[in-house]
């Protein structure tokens, strides 16, 4: 694949995703579409999890980090902590594909069986758009500031989750990757 359409294509599917994001955040209340949800395969492509939830990883994940973390803490009532946050993301969060890295984390328990691996194949769909990615995995260590950032994301969520949760980086492989567009 040459270097100017492996460049199309990742801009199209961050493109794509930031657009589902939006969505998902004016429409359906912050529920993850399925274009958000990919089917997880092993390197041989056997299905290994049936779908997993990904984010975006921010750049700068500092001010959304300290937003959520300041939101979950500040009140008792996971309500008042989603609308803030779901106001938050719908303000335009998802607005510049630019802003996020080349890269997608998604949190799991600490003994989820794709922890441990160190590659694998997601596969996005919704609609007429599909996305093949062949992914590197790797698991975020406790210092790295992606890791925060998920990890108080996904608490406006879910407001129990857990300190031990894993939070794993998917690195795509765009020469590898591949979409119906």
């Amino acid at each position: 694949m040459s270097k100017s359409a492996k460049r199309q294509l990742k801009q199209r599917f961050y493109d794509w995703q930031c657009q589902l994001r939006q969505i998902a955040m004016r429409e359906d209340g912050g529920r993850p579409s399925p274009g958000m949800c990919p089917r997880v395969l092993n390197a041989a492509r056997a299905e290994s999890t049936n779908t997993l939830t990904v984010l975006l990883a921010p750049k700068e994940p500092q001010e959304s980090m300290a937003f959520f973390r300041f939101q979950v803490m500040k009140s008792a009532d996971p309500r008042e902590t989603y609308e803030k946050a779901l106001r938050y993301l719908q303000s335009g969060y998802y607005k510049d594909p630019n802003q996020f890295e080349d890269r997608l984390l998604a949190v799991v328990p600490a003994d989820a069986p794709l922890a441990g691996s160190s590659q694998c194949v997601l596969e996005f769909s919704q609609g007429r758009h599909s996305f093949t990615l062949p992914c590197k995995i790797k698991a975020l260590k406790e210092t790295h500031p992606n890791r925060a950032a998920a990890l108080w994301h996904n608490r406006i969520f879910n407001p129990a989750l857990p300190d031990s949760a894993q939070v794993l980086a998917f690195k795509p492989d765009w020469d590898a990757a591949g979409s119906n567009l």
